[in-house]
């Protein structure tokens, strides 16, 4: 099993309706096969994720933050992970948003 704790990725990519850009942080935590991790920057003034680590290293989880416009918006996530030439890991999303947007997107992270 991967283990995330201690890893910070950094977004690559994402489609227009995300809200997570090149300038947003992301900082995971893991104990067992809980993943915890809080993210901001760009867009995003504060976010929080929760989810499962399962044994071939894929994510689910839950995400919430507060955006620049002082809006709670949150969502759920299946992350696949990828290992780069250079060892380190990429994470190919889908999402989809759970508040009143309720669209779906995919964009890629990439560990620092």
């Amino acid at each position: 099993m991967i283990n995330y704790n201690g890893r910070t990725f950094v977004s690559v990519s994402n489609t227009e309706n995300g809200e997570v850009s090149s300038l947003t942080r992301f900082s995971y935590h893991q104990k067992n096969n809980i993943l915890t991790a809080e993210y901001g920057g760009g867009e995003i003034q504060e976010g929080r994720l929760i989810g499962v680590v399962k044994e071939d290293g894929t994510l689910l989880f839950r995400y919430s933050h507060i955006n620049e416009s002082n809006e709670l918006r949150s969502g759920e996530c299946v992350s696949t992970p990828m290992e780069m030439e250079n060892g380190k890991l990429r994470l190919h999303e889908k999402w989809k948003w759970l508040d009143q947007d309720q669209s779906e997107g995919e964009s890629i992270v990439e560990e620092e």
